[in-house]
């Protein structure tokens, strides 16, 4: 534990970029340092609105069910918002949403959003890889126009995250990820990586200084087994977090395990380096068929680096593959009470006193 904490002041000393700043983005960079020092927040995709067993319910929550706490934080997805649709790609109202936003910052737990868009050239889903989209969607590009129109409407919804009392809520935003891959429109295969350059770094002036969404702290997240993690990296100006997506398909633990250490040793250097905040921004197990994954596999691999939070992916209840946190009645369910009692293990009952 030693070593975690001198880890962490040695990185989180070089940190400052946005911290300081008397923005909403600027406060939650500061406060992930504060926190990050204590330990590692846990989080959960889509937390609050539908589990293994359960779906649309209020006051739900896998995590909570177990351990008695929300989890530290709660990842959402806006697919299919920039279509003016009611729901995200998930089934997921976007009203259900903001309002489920606005209790997690308001219990003192952090969000951070990704964003699925579908193709803009042929109107297919994110993955749809065709089309030269990104190229089309740049300056120049015969989708540029609707383009801009659908980061508008992105903005909407972001500067709408506000409090009764006023408060706008800042977020974690990690748009166009797993870019090192083949299977998103954004993809490896379907763009230079000055293109997906361009295209990040426009994002993030269209919504900070044309929408003034000041609300966002942007996370750059490639899929494991990247051969250059800074490949497609736009610049630390554009960048507070950096992250890395690990999953295990495979019931492969020993894999699993060393390309979570292999990634968090490198982002670890990497945000030394550059003055950044690390994460595990996407993992999980499929199915979690290790009865103790949590502890035993899980743990000992990711406890040794000064990450400042881990999402494990979604409990689909009408997809019974797509479950990567515990849940009551899983055969999980007393190894994550036990993994949830860690000293480093951070959930919102955690963490909602840090400032």
């Amino acid at each position: 534990m030693k070593k975690f904490a001198l880890i962490g002041f040695l990185m989180l000393s070089s940190l400052g970029i946005t911290a300081g700043t008397d923005t909403p983005a600027g406060q939650l960079v500061a406060r992930l340092q504060a926190i990050c020092r204590k330990g590692i927040m846990i989080g959960h995709q889509d937390d609050p609105v539908y589990g293994r067993s359960w779906k649309w319910d209020r006051g739900r929550s896998d995590v909570k069910d177990i351990c008695g706490s929300y989890p530290a934080v709660m990842g959402f997805e806006l697919g299919a918002l920039e279509l003016g649709e009611a729901k995200n790609l998930d089934g997921v109202p976007f009203d259900r949403m903001r309002e489920e936003i606005i209790a997690q910052f308001e219990r003192g737990g952090i969000v951070t959003i990704s964003w699925h868009p579908y193709n803009p050239v042929t109107g297919k889903n994110a993955w749809d890889a065709s089309g030269n989209a990104v190229r089309e969607v740049l300056s120049g590009g015969s989708r540029h126009d609707k383009f801009v129109e659908w980061l508008q409407t992105v903005a909407g919804f972001l500067n709408s995250l506000v409090t009764p009392d006023g408060r706008k809520v800042p977020v974690i935003f990690r748009p166009w990820h797993e870019m090192n891959g083949d299977w998103f429109w954004w993809g490896s295969k379907s763009c230079t990586a000055a293109e997906y350059k361009q295209l990040f770094a426009f994002t993030y002036h269209e919504l900070t200084e044309h929408c003034k969404c000041d609300n966002l702290v942007w996370a750059y997240s490639p899929n494991t087994g990247y051969d250059d993690y800074l490949r497609f990296y736009p610049g630390s100006s554009y960048v507070d977090v950096l992250g890395v997506d690990v999953y295990d398909f495979n019931h492969d633990n020993a894999t699993y395990q060393h390309n979570v250490e292999h990634d968090l040793a490198d982002l670890q250097r990497i945000g030394s380096r550059e003055g950044k905040l690390i994460a595990l921004t996407e993992t999980g197990a499929q199915m979690l068929p290790d009865a103790n994954w949590f502890t035993q596999v899980f743990w000992p691999a990711a406890s040794k680096y000064a990450i400042s939070y881990v999402l494990f992916w979604r409990n689909a209840w009408d997809n019974p593959k797509e479950l990567y946190m515990s849940a009551p009645g899983h055969p999980t369910e007393a190894d994550f009470r036990r993994f949830a009692k860690k000293r480093k293990t951070l959930f919102v009952n955690d963490i909602k006193n840090i400032k």
